[in-house]
């Protein structure tokens, strides 16, 4: 395995394990607290399991930035199938990585990219190559991303009804997307309104980038510790961006249409966010001992809610951000 690839494939591998490790993350799997069939090890072996998939993404991206093979010749959406296929074949506590997976592929691919042509990966050359790769998929790639979402049988997700646009979950969308020429840039283009992780993937990672990076990178400057910046990341994250996880999960209790749904379950999401915004602004979140009495009391109240309210976009892109801090140069 060329170096290039290694290291990017133990920036994801490792992201994913502090992203999970970070305790108390307000309803969220962590060190501390499980849910029933979804607990702190399945996200530990999943962790570890997407790394030969982020590899051959990243081996894939150097050989763009060796003028070998072209952009749209990466194969993002193999690799994500790859990637979730390994995941699920290493634990048994159902979907845990998707999210990330999503935002771990194009991240490998863009920095090996740069890594080869540069050697130092910059946070903002790194941000300017995922637009690239992401602009740059193909209807090969939507085809491989369909197919791993339907393994995972995920009924959470809903009926998208958009013209023209497939719907997961339809038997019929191998066909239509073949039909429509569609690429995975535009599918997640349509579903960007109401997905943050579609939303991240055609907007150069902004939420990981913008926020979450230079939030983790700031408090860790300050403090020296791994765990109060990546919790306060995912709170500053969380702070501005309401979570459509969350936001899905309410919404679909009333309704299969998933755009509908997210709009439903929507003000719910922003209360969240509003409180996370409270305990920064007003206790600094973990950097106070009174911050952190909220942010258990708010871990709490969102495992006590109906439905368990995890706000799963909002660790995916914390994930992301601790991948861009790692391939940047931040060590442990």
């Amino acid at each position: 395995m060329e170096k290039i690839a290694k290291d990017v494939m133990n920036a994801a591998q490792l992201a994913a394990s502090l992203e999970v490790s970070a305790t108390p993350k307000p309803g969220n799997v962590h060190r501390n607290a499980d849910y029933p069939s979804t607990k702190f090890e399945h996200f530990l072996s999943g962790a570890v399991a997407l790394g030969p998939a982020i590899s051959s993404a990243a081996s894939q991206g150097i050989k763009v930035g060796s003028d070998v093979i072209k952009y749209n010749e990466i194969g993002i959406g193999k690799y994500v199938k790859q990637a979730v296929q390994d995941v699920k074949s290493w634990h048994n506590g159902g979907n845990t990585h998707l999210g990330s997976i999503m935002l771990f592929v194009p991240l490998s691919a863009s920095a090996a990219i740069l890594k080869k042509r540069e050697s130092k990966i910059m946070v903002e050359s790194l941000r300017k190559e995922v637009v690239k790769v992401m602009e740059a998929t193909t209807t090969q790639d939507t085809l491989d991303f369909y197919d791993a979402v339907s393994s995972l049988n995920l009924g959470w997700l809903g009926e998208i009804r958009l013209k023209d646009r497939p719907d997961i979950n339809s038997s019929h969308s191998i066909n239509q997307i073949k039909n429509s020429g569609i690429t995975f840039f535009e599918i997640m283009q349509s579903s960007s309104e109401w997905d943050g992780i579609s939303h991240e993937l055609t907007n150069g990672l902004s939420a990981s980038f913008t926020i979450g990076y230079p939030s983790f990178i700031e408090t860790y400057t300050e403090i020296q510790d791994v765990n109060v910046a990546t919790v306060n990341a995912f709170l500053k994250i969380l702070s501005e961006i309401p979570d459509t996880f969350i936001a899905r999960k309410i919404g679909l209790e009333i309704t299969h249409n998933i755009s509908e749904a997210v709009k439903i379950g929507m003000p719910l999401s922003q209360k969240i966010s509003e409180k996370s915004k409270k305990i920064l602004d007003e206790c600094r979140g973990m950097l106070s001992e009174k911050g952190q009495a909220e942010i258990v009391e708010m871990d709490e109240e969102l495992r006590r809610s109906a439905g368990n309210l995890n706000p799963g976009t909002t660790a995916d892109i914390t994930a992301a951000s601790l991948m861009i801090a790692l391939l940047t140069g931040f060590r442990v």
